[in-house]
């Protein structure tokens, strides 16, 4: 089955991503003619100018992201012989929920958010959200309209609260741009001989250590968390983890490392343990095929619960 590569922008009404697109396919570096389905699943003021690029392969389409079928997806690609995807997404839309009806063959290269820095602020303060549904799956984020000398760091804490590997690109007025290359240090020492985990960080050690389990080869982590039984090797294993909001209530879920530990049948379901245990990067049922981290549990001690039973980043 041949992929098709989708080249996906997010992002709020009017951030700029018309005019990204457009100077992208103006581009002869991204636009040689390839034949391009160029979706659009929000309309602004400003069009596509299709006499500015090689344009007689670019098939544009204006579709409702709510109610866009697999099927309808499919038959445009089918249609037009499609090489590769552009699409502008609804900002006012979750993402995921899109990509949940491509085409099993569709395969998002790319996605990029736009943020109108004079409005962004607002959006993250009362549609938080959707300002994470962004971030969170984007390679990199553009915050553009910024004034000259105008402060970086609170856009630069919430992109990489949602997403730690993101690329931020500042916009400014005068034309320039400018990377973030702020380093942010983890709040626990990953090279000491235990590394200690404070209840309030458990969130960021595990989005750090299912990012990159091959850091972590043959160190011995200690956490609270709690207990939660997997289906499979319930003998022999369990999974000590925490629950995790990302950013509202509706998104709270249960972040669960596999742990080996021989006793874990005798473990109650939701009870909180002190666990110490060697971490090593290997393929489980968790992680798709993937490498992610497994536990093997030195010491698995009752514990009284954390102050605050969910966690954030």
């Amino acid at each position: 089955m041949q992929q098709i590569p989708v080249y996906a922008f997010t992002g709020f009404l009017d951030a700029g991503k018309t005019k990204f697109i457009q100077e992208t396919l103006e581009d002869p570096r991204f636009n040689a003619g390839e034949r391009t389905l160029l979706l659009v699943f929000e309309e602004g003021e400003e069009e596509y100018d299709f006499s500015a690029y090689p344009h007689q392969n670019v098939f544009q389409y204006t579709l409702d992201q709510q109610t866009v079928t697999t099927k309808e997806l499919k038959d445009l690609a089918k249609k037009h012989k499609a090489q590769r995807v552009v699409a502008e997404l609804n900002g006012m839309q979750m993402v995921g929920d899109l990509y949940t009806r491509f085409p099993e063959e569709w395969v998002v290269a790319q996605e990029v958010m736009f943020a109108d820095s004079t409005t962004f602020m607002a959006y993250n303060a009362n549609m938080r959200n959707l300002v994470m549904d962004k971030l969170v799956g984007a390679q990199m984020v553009i915050f553009n309209r910024l004034t000259s000398g105008q402060d970086t760091m609170p856009f630069h804490k919430i992109a990489r609260a949602a997403n730690r590997r993101i690329d931020i690109l500042y916009d400014y007025t005068d034309g320039s741009t400018a990377f973030d290359d702020v380093v942010d240090p983890l709040p626990f020492d990953i090279n000491a001989p235990i590394i200690e985990l404070k209840d309030e960080d458990y969130a960021l050690w595990y989005r750090d250590v299912t990012e990159e389990p091959q850091k972590y080869e043959g160190k011995t982590v200690r956490f609270k968390a709690q207990v939660a039984m997997l289906r499979r090797d319930r003998n022999a294993m369990f999974a000590p983890g925490r629950f995790v909001m990302t950013c509202c209530v509706d998104d709270i879920q249960f972040c669960g490392v596999p742990c080996r530990y021989e006793a874990a049948q005798s473990l109650e379901s939701r009870s909180w343990v002190m666990v110490t245990a060697k971490i090593s990067a290997e393929k489980h049922v968790l992680y798709h095929g993937e490498l992610g981290p497994v536990l093997t549990a030195i010491s698995v001690e009752p514990a009284a619960p954390a102050v605050e039973e969910v966690t954030t980043f």
